[in-house]
């Protein structure tokens, strides 16, 4: 039995396998909704799949015809997806404990990628859904760059944001934290000067939540639709940018994996960047 929660703990569920399938989808909605490079999820059949807790507790944001992307509406991370036409459940792959007994089999969306995103591993890519799922793709509306400015917003464009320059530095993160609140295999984070980044609309309908544990650990997410979203640390004049949430193009790339040694265990680093199995040293 393979348990997952969100990164509150409020939303808990159970799901016995073995899963269906497992797959990268690089589309613009997940890459909102996770606020992370791609989303993995894994398929087992529905009756096989159970919450524990905290089913009265979710954001259902009806993200097209298609179907709700649904968030923990305290912490706001991605939780499992039901679709009983379909006798399936969908759940990101980030949250779950232990040995899936899977790994990813494709990447699918692959023509909707983040520009800042390179697929470097030699599994099968596809531009829209496989063949096989005889649907095609759905497309967020292209935001025009602007020079010097990188533009960004959540699922359902009611909050967006704007940051001047480049960033201090951008990494990937593996820690359980973050693969627990973004619902992914790992956060890639951009970090800023607080005084480069403002909202342009919507800062009223930010959620905020901090893991009472951490010294800073806090995740930011759209009420509305449940989207991550950036994070204004006052304390430590920083704003940390979700990479996922982007609209345009950063004027960086993502310079190194931290917290390798909590990586999860079906997920393979295949590119270049320097590898810290805890944090960075400083500087």
């Amino acid at each position: 039995m393979i348990k997952g929660s969100c990164y509150c703990g409020t939303v808990r569920y159970e799901v016995s396998g073995p899963f269906n399938s497992m797959v990268n989808c690089h589309c613009s909605m997940c890459r909102k909704h996770h606020g992370s490079p791609f989303a993995t999820y894994v398929s087992a059949p529905i009756t096989n799949f159970r919450w524990i807790g905290g089913e009265d507790s979710l954001i259902r944001y009806e993200a097209s015809e298609r179907g709700t992307r649904d968030s923990c509406k305290v912490c706001g991370s991605a939780v499992p997806k039901l679709m009983p036409d379909h006798g399936l459940a969908l759940l990101p792959a980030g949250p779950l404990e232990g040995d899936l007994g899977i790994v990813p089999q494709a990447h699918i969306f692959v023509g909707s990628k983040a520009p800042w995103y390179a697929i470097t591993d030699t599994l099968p890519q596809h531009e829209e859904f496989p063949p096989q799922y005889g649907m095609p793709g759905l497309q967020r509306a292209s935001v025009q760059a602007r020079p010097g400015i990188t533009e960004g917003s959540c699922l359902c464009s009611d909050v967006a944001y704007e940051v001047q320059g480049t960033p201090m530095f951008m990494q990937s993160c593996h820690c359980q934290r973050c693969r627990r609140s973004k619902g992914a295999a790992y956060a890639t984070n951009m970090f800023y000067k607080a005084s480069q980044f403002r909202w342009t609309r919507g800062e009223e309908l930010v959620g905020n939540y901090k893991l009472p544990e951490a010294r800073f650990s806090t995740s930011s997410f759209c009420r509305q639709c449940g989207a991550v979203m950036p994070r204004v640390s006052k304390e430590r004049d920083m704003a940390v940018i979700a990479a996922g949430s982007l609209d345009t193009d950063p004027p960086m790339r993502s310079q190194r994996h931290i917290f390798t040694s909590y990586k999860a265990s079906w997920f393979e680093i295949t590119d270049s960047a320097p590898q810290f199995p805890e944090a960075p040293p400083p500087g």
